[in-house]
């Protein structure tokens, strides 16, 4: 509590000092005191009982106190700064929680967790039993539905709007969706079934990257105030049924005259075509403007209705407003100066490793093309699109898209990578069965992020790609244990032309081994023996042959002969290999970074299918648990999880009945 307080007094008075942040008229003018308004709200009901005129002030501070808590937690920093005074007017003009408000991926939601009752916690954002770095419906009744993936919000708001409407209610639901989000299909399969919601609907697009809108000033805030207002709304829907009775050719004509009309004063056709009534494009820093207009909105009798909502990515705080990409999420920084902490100097990340992977490839091979779902730098794939921009293409938030996309060029002789997160590519999944595996086309997925994640929580984690893939026919999967093994898989991947491949690696650094000289291409399907023994065979796939092998030290301690065998393949499976070791060792057990499902029932149906089980083998699977694992650092995760050294220890001893000092145990 005292560190909670500390940080509130700290973050109002860093209104003054802060580089870029907008303080009130007040504040910069004199040196008098300013009460603080922030204080005094812990709910949107203490928000609303604020007069107009505060809301200014309230939102300086509200930007103050988000900038102070991510200096000390990280996490995403530029979305939320550049929806701090929407958020305040939709918690000023609605009545939140019983209108419910759902933010489209849920990062730019700090400021609504700080008005919401989580101001107290609000330093614990992304840490280990502290609050999410997204929406959570176990979290707070404010957040109606949980997300943490793209463009789910008007569907979702729509299945509230229409529950609203069946249960005889006056709730309204209001999505936020960023207008990149807006490149996913779903979010038009959304609109397009909209109209049946009526006026519970109402969409707030949130234009941060003036992609759509041109500038707002004056004249287009007093366009949307009017266009937003009852008498025009019904004017509309009047001239709409009007027109409706008059003769074809009048109709037609006066339709194209409206639509024409409307297009140069808003620009709003497309949304107007999909059942929306479109307002905007509207200031989103400007509370005079929006105020008017949201309440407009709630007291309208219309049908669904679009906000066009024009905002400034990281706006008020200098740092972030110049470099947007650089403070999407950041580390702990420094906030006068905006210098981000850096990690200690270590091994290259796995991304880098196989964006430098990749590029050598293509320069070898102009066949070799890169997608990315609107990840590059996330992917690594920047650097690709550096060095190749005519093979690099970056989608948009539309996996499903990329995959059919690579399996056309594949198709057509080229050498595709689509490197999407584990996560993410579950969104594509139908594509990589209908259109990938289905043709045995040799698409190459890149998978970044397998495993767990750490901060971003079960949203993020990587861990059903392993079950996911490795049950389709003609698909390979491979693993990678450390970085030289990734730069051998990307040639591998890169030089297989007779089906599908995948190769998963996981978040962060890797574990410092030499890179080799040249990439070596590995015989599909085959594994490695990394260490030699007799009694105990530990099967790794993936980055956990690191804890594997500590294991394997302590169980030599305890007179326990090991064998660590890096399985390297997933599938399929090296069958030779894994008889041989089922069959020469005491107890084997297998290990990976995925959930059930994955290499363990592979390795134990082979068993079956080979007859070992009914000669009393002692096989034992490790794996993720069957549960979504909170947000925490990786290495207590896995810890958590029963997949680190001390774990796989305690999983050998207890299958040989022996106690944690390596004794027999009677069974």
């Amino acid at each position: 509590m005292l560190r909670a307080m500390f940080g509130r007094r700290r973050s109002l008075t860093l209104l003054r000092w802060l580089p870029g942040v907008n303080g009130s008229k007040a504040s910069r003018m004199n040196d008098r005191p300013v009460t603080p308004l922030l204080d005094t709200v812990s709910t949107p009901e203490d928000l609303r009982r604020l007069k107009p005129a505060d809301l200014r002030q309230l939102a300086d501070e509200l930007r103050a106190e988000m900038v102070s808590a991510v200096s000390v937690t990280g996490g995403h920093l530029g979305a939320g700064l550049g929806v701090v005074e929407l958020t305040v007017a939709l918690h000023y003009v609605f009545d939140t929680p019983r209108d419910v408000l759902i933010w489209d991926v849920g990062h730019q939601a700090y400021p609504h967790k700080i008005l919401t009752g989580r101001r107290d916690r609000i330093r614990t954002l992304r840490q280990g039993g502290g609050l999410s770095g997204f929406t959570k419906r176990s979290e707070s009744e404010y957040d109606p539905f949980g997300a943490a993936h793209s463009s789910t919000s008007i569907s979702a708001a729509l299945g509230f709007a229409v529950a609203n409407k069946l249960a005889n209610k006056d709730g309204r639901a209001i999505a936020v969706i960023g207008d990149g989000a807006m490149s996913a299909g779903m979010a038009y399969e959304a609109m397009n079934n909209a109209k049946q919601a009526g006026n519970r609907l109402i969409v707030i697009l949130n234009d941060n990257d003036m992609s759509i809108a041109p500038p707002v000033g004056a004249l287009s805030a007093y366009l949307a105030k009017i266009v937003s207002s009852r008498p025009f709304l019904s004017m509309r829907g009047f001239a709409k049924r009007v027109a409706q009775k008059l003769p074809r050719p009048i109709h037609d004509f006066a339709k194209r005259s409206e639509e024409y009309a409307r297009g140069m004063a808003t620009g709003g056709t497309l949304f107007e075509e999909l059942g929306f009534y479109y307002v905007g494009p509207v200031d989103g820093h400007n509370l005079d403007h929006l105020l008017p207009i949201l309440e407009n909105v709630r007291d309208g009798d219309h049908g669904p209705i679009l906000i066009h909502v024009v905002t400034n990515k990281g706006k008020g705080y200098a740092p972030a407003e110049a470099a947007a990409d650089k403070y999407h999420g950041v580390q702990k920084f420094d906030v006068v100066s905006g210098v981000q902490a850096k990690a200690p100097p270590g091994p290259p990340s796995y991304t880098a490793v196989f964006a430098d992977a990749l590029v050598a490839e293509a320069k070898r091979d102009d066949r070799i093309c890169a997608i990315t779902a609107a990840m590059p730098s996330g992917t690594g794939l920047d650097k690709f699109g550096k060095a190749f921009p005519e093979r690099s293409f970056d989608v948009g938030i539309a996996e499903q898209h990329a995959v059919t996309f690579a399996a056309g060029l594949a198709a057509q002789g080229y050498r595709p990578f689509c490197a999407i997160y584990s996560t993410f590519l579950q969104r594509a999944y139908d594509q990589v069965v209908h259109d990938v595996a289905i043709q045995n086309l040799p698409v190459r997925f890149a998978i970044d992020r397998a495993g767990l994640v750490g901060a971003d929580g079960s949203t993020h984690a990587g861990s059903f790609d392993i079950t996911y893939l490795a049950t389709l026919p003609n698909m390979v999967v491979m693993a990678a244990a450390d970085e030289a093994e990734l730069v051998h898989m990307v040639h591998t991947a890169a030089v297989h032309d007779s089906g599908p491949v995948a190769l998963r690696y996981p978040r962060g650094n890797g574990v410092g081994v030499e890179l080799p000289a040249a990439p070596e291409r590995l015989e599909i399907g085959k594994g490695r023996i990394v260490r030699e023994g007799k009694t105990v065979a530990l099967l790794s796939l993936g980055t956990r042959l690191g804890e594997a092998l500590r294991a394997a030290d302590q169980l030599e301690a305890l007179g326990l002969s090991t064998t660590v065998a890096d399985l390297r393949f997933a599938k399929p499976l090296d069958e030779k290999l894994i008889q041989s070791l089922l069959t020469s060792h005491e107890v084997a057990v297998t290990i990976e970074e995925g959930a059930i499902g994955g290499l363990g029932a592979h390795v134990l149906t082979l068993a079956s299918d080979l007859g070992l089980i009914d000669g009393g083998l002692k096989l034992r699977t490790m794996r993720l648990p069957d549960a979504f694992q909170e947000h925490d650092k990786p290495e207590k995760q896995y810890a958590e999880a029963g997949l680190d050294a001390e774990s796989i220890v305690a999983t050998v001893l207890a299958a040989l009945h022996r106690n944690s000092k390596g004794l027999e145990e009677s069974a």
